[in-house]
């Protein structure tokens, strides 16, 4: 081969290679998602970085596209990155959007401890993180913003004990590893707890659900259903990709629709379930308002300007700035008012065609 032949090539493995990464992958593979085109050129602009865990959930693509409109809304821009649950991965890709010299990373993390990481990695570079849902642990996190995960896990407990005050409870918990979990299982037994000193309830099964996978949960209600002899009271699973697992085994056995199951999410397939009465209720997190208070933080704290926010939560090693917005408890009665009235499902998309 000539010497030209070999340099035209190499040049033409390289541009592959460079652009190979500027594709979109379905699902839940690792995504880049470069700024959008019809921006001008402005050295000014805001570059945001977004590294999200997953994109296995219907939520989770959601937040994606509800953040970037957000962003670009504001006149910023941003690159997006999912880890499939990977946490080397998502180090490795928030390392990727720090080194391509972003001015904030946005996190919605896999692990909340190993990722604590990438905040030291981010602030080495001069750059500020902002915790997106999902609170990073012990990390002198700069701001954290989702919805009040303690208050989801109460609204959960008390629409379940309002109609089983006393009975055999399931608990089928979210990954041990991501600190929401925790603070929905808190929210719960908040309620839960003074039932069950009063002996009025019995907690009779209570699992994690490792990695989220909808899977696992259903394993789990196998295994509660089967050491129980089926004599289970009510579920209160953490989110609806768990419930619709729980409700799967409940089936097997004919007891979908008479044993109540909390959720969370508001789901598509939730809400579905709720109409026909084999979920109880979800709790309802609008994205869109998550989505666009925490990109115009994200930009002030790239701007260096005053973030205004009051709430403050311990990760174990900071005092962390928090916005937490107020969730909203859903059930066959308030369907229509709030999941399809803010449009986050449509009537058809819930009830069918009528």
């Amino acid at each position: 081969m000539s010497m030209l032949a070999l340099i035209i090539l190499v040049g033409a493995c390289e541009y592959k290679k460079g652009h190979s990464d500027d594709q979109e992958v379905s699902g839940d593979a690792a995504v880049v998602e470069e700024p959008s085109e019809n921006h001008t050129e402005d050295d000014d602009k805001i570059t945001i970085g977004f590294s999200m865990d997953t994109l296995a959930e219907e939520r989770w693509l959601r937040d994606r596209e509800l953040f970037k409109e957000a962003v670009e809304a504001l006149g910023a821009e941003v690159k997006i990155l999912a880890s499939k649950g990977d946490d080397a991965l998502q180090i490795l890709q928030a390392e990727t959007l720090i080194n391509e010299g972003i001015d904030i990373l946005v996190i919605v993390p896999h692990n909340a401890e190993s990722t604590a990481m990438i905040v030291k990695k981010a602030h080495a570079a001069g750059i500020k993180v902002l915790s997106y849902d999902r609170l990073v642990r012990n990390s002198e996190i700069d701001l954290y913003v989702s919805y009040d995960n303690e208050m989801v896990g109460e609204l959960q407990a008390k629409a379940i004990t309002k109609l089983v005050p006393k009975g055999k409870y399931v608990y089928i918990g979210g990954a041990e590893t991501d600190y929401n979990a925790h603070l929905l299982k808190k929210g719960v037994f908040n309620i839960l707890q003074p039932l069950i000193d009063k002996g009025d309830i019995t907690i009779v099964y209570d699992q994690w659900t490792k990695d989220w996978f909808p899977e696992y949960a259903f394993s789990s209600m196998q295994e509660a259903l089967k050491a129980n002899d089926n004599n289970v009271d009510a579920v209160i699973s953490a989110n609806d990709a768990t419930a619709g697992k729980v409700i799967q085994a409940l089936a097997e056995q004919g007891l979908a629709g008479n044993i109540p199951v909390a959720g969370q999410d508001a789901d598509l397939a939730a809400a579905q379930r709720i109409v026909i009465g084999t979920q109880t209720m979800t709790v309802y997190k609008p994205l869109k308002e998550l989505a666009v208070q925490a990109a115009e933080l994200a930009v002030k704290l790239a701007k260096g300007e005053e973030i205004g926010v009051e709430r403050i939560i311990n990760n174990g090693k900071a005092e962390v700035p928090s916005m937490l917005l107020t969730p909203i408890a859903v059930d066959q009665g308030n369907i229509d008012a709030t999941i399809i009235a803010d449009e986050f499902h449509t009537r058809e998309e819930v009830y069918g065609k009528e």
